[in-house]
């Protein structure tokens, strides 16, 4: 590694410390330890973060671009999130439980990422067990998170979803292709394009 690449990493990890501490409630010591396992990395527009079914995963830190999560069904292919710069981004069941990927994930646009692949991240949590606690906070959180998604998806119209992740993720909306959007909030593109017409 380059010694212009170690100045680089060196003066990231307090940041990516602080996010760990701030996405994970993780304390401030551990969160520098595991901070400090990050490696830089960098994804090509339409590369592959992590496959379906493999076993083998990442989490990351975006510091700049999106990646896509989705999985093709019979039927059609299926956004279910996309994230972006300053969020982290994983495959839960590969990670946490040493599953099988159950989500492609996919760079959207070239992104400049920090990540620990799933080995090194289980070697971490080995020896510091006391991250286990930080994980199930963690986890709760998405649990959380999946809920909200689940009672917009069955309570809000087409246009209340639009309107309601417009005010969350604005930035998506001038970045990603509107299909991606359309499936991630569970519409067709037709769907997508009338409100967007209608409200703008």
């Amino acid at each position: 590694m380059s010694s212009s690449i170690n100045a680089e990493k060196s003066s990231s990890l307090p940041k990516l410390a602080l996010h760990l501490q701030n996405y994970f409630g993780a304390p401030d010591q551990i969160a520098s330890v595991l901070g400090e396992r990050f490696q830089r990395e960098t994804l090509n527009k339409g590369e592959l973060h992590t496959s379906l079914s493999s076993y083998r995963c990442k989490l990351s830190f975006i510091v700049n671009g999106h990646l896509r999560v989705f999985r093709q069904t019979e039927a059609k292919e299926v956004t279910q999130w996309i994230a972006s710069e300053g969020e982290f981004i994983t495959d839960l069941n590969a990670l946490f439980f040493g599953e099988p990927s159950r989500w492609n994930i996919q760079a959207l646009n070239d992104c400049e990422l920090y990540s620990i692949d799933s080995m090194q991240y289980q070697h971490f949590v080995q020896d510091h067990p006391e991250w286990r606690v930080t994980e199930q906070v963690f986890l709760s959180k998405c649990f959380i998170t999946l809920e909200e998604r689940v009672f917009s998806l069955l309570s809000m119209s087409a246009e209340e979803r639009y309107q309601y992740f417009y005010s969350q993720k604005k930035e998506l909306f001038h970045q990603v292709p509107q299909q991606y959007l359309a499936s991630l909030l569970g519409m067709t593109p037709e769907t997508f394009s009338r409100i967007r017409a209608k409200l703008l």
